[in-house]
């Protein structure tokens, strides 16, 4: 499975839902979720409302999806769109450690690629337990950020990925952003802590490959997210690591398009999709 996710641009998959979903994964969303005509849904950090559109392109009818976000300007995006037959949808802007739902409200809960951005992952999967029903379906889908496979066969390429996973980290880190890079492994771990039983396991890979120069748009995203993070670091010795990482970009830009044809980049991050049951109380 292949989407526009890279490295050298952030230090986590954060474009992950809106980029990577695809037919495979929504069939595979269906299969655990396991909806039953009228059941109910809560799909936390819902966005544009991806996995509502896609889920009810496979086959998920005569049931009522509930999506969530911070993010208004999202909802607004979701809320304008026609809307699929046959699922009755509603959305609300809401926090994932605070949900404004009673107690197992929801025959089943999901949470595609939210944690990751979260300091506290125990607190919004304690709160996926609750507003699920006992024997209730909860799924959460992150990847592991602190194992991203990186080749290029530009030496200045290798070079840019060390620096950029330092850099973008040390952004993170001085605006007070703590977040677990290997969130998607812990997830079994955390389920059991919060009366969840974990019933599987799988994963998916998110890679990117390229052979031959990239087009010049590619370049261009890079070094703009680069002097985005640069502005935005709190600290200087952060910003010059950032005036660093740039130079090493538009050398590494360089050696590509001497490279040519020969060129190639490969990127890939594990992607963990645990699936487990609400045990009774």
């Amino acid at each position: 499975m292949s989407r526009d996710l890279d490295a050298l641009t952030a230090s986590t998959l954060k474009y992950l839902r809106e980029r990577w979903w695809d037919d495979n994964f929504a069939r595979f969303l269906a299969e655990v979720l396991q909806p039953r005509p009228g059941c109910r849904l809560l799909d936390v950090g819902c966005g544009p409302g991806t996995a509502e559109f896609s889920l009810a392109d496979h086959g998920l009818r005569d049931a009522t999806i509930v999506g969530v976000d911070l993010a208004f300007d999202k909802l607004d995006q979701t809320t304008a769109q026609p809307w699929p037959d046959g699922v009755r949808l509603a959305f609300a802007a809401a926090d994932a450690a605070a949900l404004p739902f009673a107690c197992a409200s929801f025959d089943s809960t999901f949470c595609v690629a939210v944690l990751q951005h979260v300091n506290s992952i125990g607190d919004p999967v304690r709160e996926f337990a609750r507003v699920t029903r006992p024997g209730g379906r909860i799924v959460v889908v992150e990847p592991d950020n602190s194992a991203r496979y990186w080749y290029s066969s530009a030496e200045t390429g290798m070079q840019a990925f060390e620096v950029a996973s330092r850099f973008y980290s040390a952004v993170a880190l001085s605006g007070g952003d703590t977040t677990e890079p290997a969130v998607g492994p812990k997830l079994t771990q955390i389920f059991a802590q919060h009366g969840i039983q974990p019933l599987s396991v799988q994963l998916f890979p998110v890679s990117v490959t390229r052979i031959g120069n990239p087009p010049w748009e590619v370049w261009e995203n890079r070094l703009e997210m680069a002097r985005q993070a640069t502005a935005r670091a709190r600290d200087e010795a952060v910003r010059r690591l950032g005036i660093e990482y740039r130079r090493l970009l538009e050398r590494y830009a360089e050696e590509a398009a001497v490279a040519g044809r020969d060129f190639v980049e490969i990127q890939s991050t594990p992607l963990f999709a645990t699936t487990g049951r609400r045990l009774a109380e």
